[in-house]
């Protein structure tokens, strides 16, 4: 990569250019030693002083001029404190170029957030950013900048392929004499209703009853077998911790986010309460005066918070591998115009497991949570279904996991797919995806900076979605208690009695 800066450094009091000249080319010379070593070439380019106002010219090949500008910075500010009384107060980048290798132009102009140039020719991208203030050199904004050019020049080259998707393990086929919808069938039985807004449902007594025995059959005959333990988090999850994991700058268009009242004094309410109930009506202007801005997100996936809970800490050894869930946070995510049924909804419950360990005991528990699953699925749901390797397009392509060779699937997501008879024949229609199984190396671990005794240490959870349990048991079994499989009827018990509406 090679790089241009310019830069302006805004110094504490004038000074002449052959008092600063001989300073600054030998804090430069310094600067580049430092920042550069053995990882490119680097040199101070034209520079010039008018006043308190220096500009300079920083470029290097491999090495991020940046880093030479802050060390220059640095020891500017030593050298003519000693010599001259003055420092340097601030500093910012008038333009900033970088020209970067790319294996393929992207097909459609990519855009930035922030003001810049960018041109592909010859295998190579240059981007030019302007106006920098101190803070984006300090904090790495060119280099995030250029990642993003990336990735969104990825996601364009595989944009409409299709996620990669290898078949693992079916199944035998099974009868299906039930071939309706059972959200529609609930319906029609008052099972469940619409909740009062948009994607959620209000589970009556059978369907909840229905949920709670997922729920236990997760636990007794997945989780405590392989020494799972329950812990129980907060349902909302702060900014702090989805920057860490990637959610918020990959999904920030499927989370529900939290506001805060800006006070419970009961005056500065008075006006809003008022209005309340003059017109029955709920004044939205008056209540976004009311309100902070979103301040946290409602609990799209437990994982990350507990990942907050092992951040910063050094896990002893007998500890691991770490195995723990919690069940208690409701899970939301905005669906827009994806809902079906209780399949596909914007609150949902789940178990979500989380397992901490060495690369060896993950893989041996990923083995164990196979094991336990098709047990359910086949002896005590008695389900038809099947499980594939699967793979984004754009992560096949990065190399980050392997899916030519069985024996390179280390890292990455297993699904579980029920065949839904409702949807079609098993050649043509979608199955449900209702359980995955993922391990993400040190992903997590290293973004949370979390550390074990000795070793290296990994990462993995299992969401266990209980609406799409039960959705893949009720579209192959039926409504009918009497067509259910034994072991399940075992475990259910007597159904609750419904409540009647004329």
């Amino acid at each position: 990569m090679e790089h241009e800066l310019q830069a302006e450094l805004t110094l504490s009091g004038p000074l002449a250019a052959e008092k600063l000249g001989p300073v600054l080319e030998s804090a430069a010379a310094e600067a580049l030693k430092r920042t550069m070593g053995n990882r490119g070439e680097g040199r101070l380019g034209a520079w010039s002083v008018d006043g308190a106002q220096v500009t300079l010219t920083l470029e290097s090949s491999g090495a991020r001029p940046h880093q030479t500008l802050l060390a220059l910075a640095r020891r500017l500010s030593e050298e003519l404190g000693r010599r001259e009384r003055v420092g340097v107060r601030s500093f910012r980048a008038r333009r900033y170029r970088v020209r970067f290798p790319i294996e393929h132009a992207p097909p459609k102009p990519v855009t930035l957030p922030l003001a810049h140039t960018l041109s592909f020719e010859g295998g190579a991208g240059t981007l030019e950013l302007t106006d920098l203030p101190e803070e984006a050199l300090r904090d790495n904004w060119m280099d995030r900048a250029v990642a993003l050019v990336l990735e969104k020049a990825r996601r364009q080259t595989y944009e409409g392929k299709e996620q990669y998707w290898d078949l693992l393990a079916q199944s035998p086929p099974r009868d299906h004499p039930f071939q309706g919808d059972p959200t529609e069938e609930m319906l029609r039985r008052d099972w469940v209703r619409s909740g009062p807004t948009k994607g959620k449902w209000f589970l009556g007594p059978t369907a909840a009853h229905l949920l709670r025995t997922m729920d236990r059959i997760a636990r007794e005959e997945v989780l405590a077998p392989l020494g799972f333990t329950e812990v129980v988090q907060p349902h909302h999850d702060s900014f702090d911790i989805l920057l860490k994991t990637g959610h918020m700058a990959g999904l920030p268009g499927e989370f529900y986010y939290v506001a805060e009242p800006k006070t419970r004094d009961p005056a500065a309410w008075e006006e809003f309460t008022d209005l309340v109930k003059i017109t029955k009506k709920v004044p939205e202007a008056k209540l976004a005066a009311l309100v902070t801005g979103p301040t946290a997100v409602s609990c799209y996936a437990q994982c990350p918070t507990i990942y907050w809970w092992l951040s910063g800490r050094t896990l002893a050894q007998e500890s691991l591998p770490v195995r723990v869930y919690d069940r208690t946070a409701v899970s939301n995510r905005y669906e827009s115009g994806g809902r079906h049924g209780l399949e596909r909804v914007d609150e949902f419950h789940r178990i979500e497991p989380v397992y901490v360990g060495t690369p060896d005991q993950l893989l041996e528990l990923r083995e164990g949570l196979m094991g336990r699953y098709k047990h359910v699925f086949d002896n005590v749901l008695e389900l038809e279904w099947r499980t594939a390797w699967v793979t984004p397009f754009y992560l096949q392509q990065s190399g980050g996991v392997g899916v030519e060779d069985a024996d390179q699937r280390i890292k990455g997501t297993i699904d579980f797919e029920a065949y839904l008879p409702y949807r079609g024949t098993r050649e043509t229609s979608e199955w449900l995806e209702f359980q995955n199984l993922s391990i993400v190396g040190e992903k997590y671990t290293e973004a949370f900076t979390i550390r074990s005794q000795k070793g290296e240490l990994w990462s993995g959870c299992s969401g266990i979605g209980l609406e799409r349990w039960l959705t893949a048991f009720l579209a192959q079994h039926g409504l009918e208690p009497a067509n259910w499989p034994t072991r399940f009827r075992e475990i259910a018990g007597e159904l609750p009695r419904e409540v009647r509406f004329l």
